[in-house]
């Protein structure tokens, strides 16, 4: 039976290469962007009309959220990835020189619009038969790796992974499943073109992880395979 999916970001890059990867197994894609109407989408829209779904979505607009909410309505989920992000400046992400403004609009993206985007497709998620919560986090935000350099990103990321652990503890008694991957350091505008593997190397992977994954594995920091990354 088809699943439903919403993906944020999923006009580009890993969201894209995720809503492809389950269009083409048969499955229903919400794909959130905010201008889902343009690009590869409006080809996909096209060619998948009765299986993808369009939605206007700014991550970072709490007016932009609730506006979605609504436009999608009681629409049952069985799984929702948070997969829109940002790396910030190539510089000023040192120890000892940092652009805060860009560290502040980094935050936006990567740490507060996974949580309001959870928190307002929740009931969504818990009307599907999947309910499952996915995150896009980054092996870069391990504290256990002992990182330097790109401060700005890997706190992002350290950040969101402690969000989404309080987030699904949070919700641990509804039977909602709450998990972070490390997605690989893959051929995107943000990973370049020297990274180890493909968009879609990864989505099909991921995928793959997200289908077998359930409460036993919730507030989990895993890559796109599986493995456990530390903390």
């Amino acid at each position: 039976m088809p699943q439903t999916w919403m993906i944020t970001g999923a006009n580009r890059g890993i969201g894209l290469a995720i809503t492809m990867e389950l269009l083409r197994r048969g499955d229903h894609v919400v794909a959130a962007a905010r201008n889902p109407w343009g690009g590869a989408l409006a080809e996909l829209a096209a060619e998948h009309t009765s299986a993808l779904i369009p939605l206007e979505l700014d991550v970072t607009s709490n007016e932009s959220v609730a506006a979605a909410k609504a436009a999608l309505g009681d629409q049952p989920l069985d799984v929702l990835v948070n997969n829109a992000g940002l790396y910030g400046p190539r510089d000023k992400q040192t120890g000892l020189s940092v652009d805060f403004d860009a560290w502040r609009e980094v935050f936006e993206v990567n740490v507060y619009a996974p949580l309001r985007v959870a928190q307002a497709f929740l009931p969504n998620v818990e009307a599907g038969a999947g309910r499952k919560i996915a995150t896009i986090s980054s092996r870069m935000g391990s504290l256990g790796s002992n990182p330097s350099g790109s401060l700005i990103y890997r706190s992002s990321k350290t950040a969101v992974n402690m969000a989404m652990v309080v987030f699904g503890n949070a919700i641990r008694e509804r039977d909602v499943s709450v998990l972070l991957f490390h997605p690989g350091w893959v051929q995107t505008d943000m990973g370049g073109g020297a990274a180890d593997i493909t968009p879609a190397e990864s989505a099909s992977s991921l995928i793959r992880t997200i289908d077998a994954s359930g409460m036993a594995e919730t507030n989990s920091f895993r890559n796109w395979t599986g493995e456990a990354i530390p903390w």
